[in-house]
């Protein structure tokens, strides 16, 4: 069956192509229902195959997206010339023909593309890469200055149930690349339990301001919850043993 997808809604030029895929449509069984496309989750890996050649089909893909073996790093690949299954948790193109992708099941997936429609880009953005870098060294990838890029958030856990310690918050403050972007890096964590140092994080208001800082002034997307949403995204927090969703961008030949 076609695997469902979500088309982001952003003002990406014509030639730029953008999908998030929803857990509905694959062949995967429970807990992986329906439409996994991770093969480290202990999901039948032929169900998997399955479910990534229907999404290459259904998309018109020009070539099985490129996956990548995600570990909170803020390491980047360039897609054109990566082979395998790169350790990486990002990849970046100027070609068509090479499709970007990330994998997610609460961490935020983050689609890019420049203006003029010559380079996109997609990274995995937990907390860690986050904090780490990794829209940075992403957005540094690009050939045209930040301001005349456009990013597109996924979906990923909400603000009202990310529940972190207050080690993450020191961790982000730590690299707050100036005085505005620390003061949004505070607005972006509410104290939930006092007695426990616990915090409610946002992710989307926290890789906004990681991108402002960086110079990228059009940000869309950010309205989802992963967590919340089970009918169509899987969600680490909600129930370990799950599927992935994916984010893909590409340059249309």
């Amino acid at each position: 069956m076609p695997i469902d997808v979500i088309t982001p809604q952003w003002p990406a030029p014509a030639n730029v192509g953008s999908a998030i895929t929803l857990r509905t449509g694959g062949c995967s069984n429970a807990p992986f229902d329906q439409s996994n496309l991770a093969l480290h989750v202990q999901d039948n890996p032929q169900d998997v195959i399955g479910n990534r050649e229907s999404l290459k089909q259904s998309l018109k893909l020009p070539t099985q997206p490129l996956w990548l073996d995600q570990v909170h790093s803020t390491d980047l690949v360039y897609g054109p010339e990566a082979t395998g299954t790169p350790r990486a948790d990002g990849s970046y193109s100027d070609q068509p023909g090479a499709v970007c992708a990330v994998l997610t099941a609460d961490c935020l997936p983050v689609l890019l593309c420049d203006s003029a429609g010559t380079q996109v880009a997609a990274a995995h953005a937990g907390w860690r890469g986050l904090c780490g870098g990794i829209l940075r060294k992403t957005v540094a990838t690009f050939a045209q200055s930040p301001d005349q890029l456009l990013v597109y958030l996924g979906p990923a856990i909400g603000a009202q149930v990310f529940e972190v310690g207050s080690e993450v918050l020191q961790a982000f403050l730590d690299q707050a690349q100036n005085p505005q972007h620390k003061r949004a890096i505070v607005a972006a964590f509410s104290l939930r339990e006092p007695s426990e140092d616990k915090y409610l994080a946002d992710l989307y208001s926290l890789a906004r301001a990681e991108l402002q800082a960086s110079g990228v002034t059009e940000i869309f997307g950010g309205d989802y919850c992963s967590y919340s949403d089970s009918e169509r995204f899987y969600s680490y927090r909600r129930e370990s043993k799950t599927g992935r969703n994916g984010s893909l961008i590409w340059l249309r030949g």
